[in-house]
């Protein structure tokens, strides 16, 4: 009979506690915090589409512009800083980090874009112009990504801080997550800028000679 009041007792205490750590919000910040390291993981992976495109994209403006060694340089240079990163998303310093990385490789990439002007046929190039659309494409992935994983932590912020959950937050240890900085955010915006007009047209060729004057004229 013992037992049996036992277990009861257990199973109600199991099913109070549970009823309990839902009230006060903890199912909901195990949902948030998943929902930013699915957000987190879909920043990295567009950051690390977009470094893979780097390595091309250097070959092909190498094929035609081999002299402007400087900014090809150092956008290999960029590229290579940002894979040495090692960034935890949690911590505020590494998050800073990583943001100085790939700020500087998005630099890195306006000023090839720039170099590219100089050159019609580097930019009549398809290969070279097929990069430019995945580089676009991946920028625009990127700044969406970005986006989303900015609010949702931003979501997630203000639900711990608020009452009751901020209770059970503190209780079973979770803090207020690092974000993207605005800064940061206004230096992506502006970068990278690729130009897709249509390939420069063929140079004109030599004026004709007027013809002969007809015989009697």
């Amino acid at each position: 009979m013992q037992g049996i009041l036992r277990r009861s007792i257990i199973v109600a205490a199991i099913v109070a506690l549970t009823v309990l750590l839902s009230g006060c919000g903890y199912n909901a910040i195990q949902q948030k915090d998943e929902a930013v390291k699915a957000g987190w993981s879909e920043v990295l992976n567009q950051y690390q589409r977009r470094a893979d495109l780097v390595p091309n994209l250097v070959n092909t403006v190498k094929g035609y512009a081999a002299h402007e060694s400087q900014v090809l340089t150092e956008v290999t240079e960029a590229r290579a800083r940002v894979g040495q990163v090692q960034v935890n998303a949690d911590d505020p310093a590494s998050l800073q980090q990583f943001q100085a990385a790939q700020g500087e490789l998005s630099s890195a990439l306006s000023r090839l874009l720039v170099v590219s002007e100089n050159y019609p046929t580097l930019k009549a190039d398809q290969s070279f112009r097929d990069l430019q659309a995945q580089l676009e494409g991946t920028g625009n992935r990127i700044t969406v990504a970005r986006g989303r994983y900015i609010a949702t932590v931003q979501d997630y912020n203000t639900f711990i801080r608020s009452f009751p959950q901020l209770i059970t937050a503190k209780i079973f240890g979770h803090r207020e997550k690092p974000n993207f900085s605005v800064e940061n955010e206004a230096q992506i915006q502006r970068a990278p800028s690729v130009d897709f007009g249509p390939p420069p047209p063929a140079a004109p060729s030599a004026p004709q000679p007027p013809p002969p004057p007809a015989p009697g004229g």
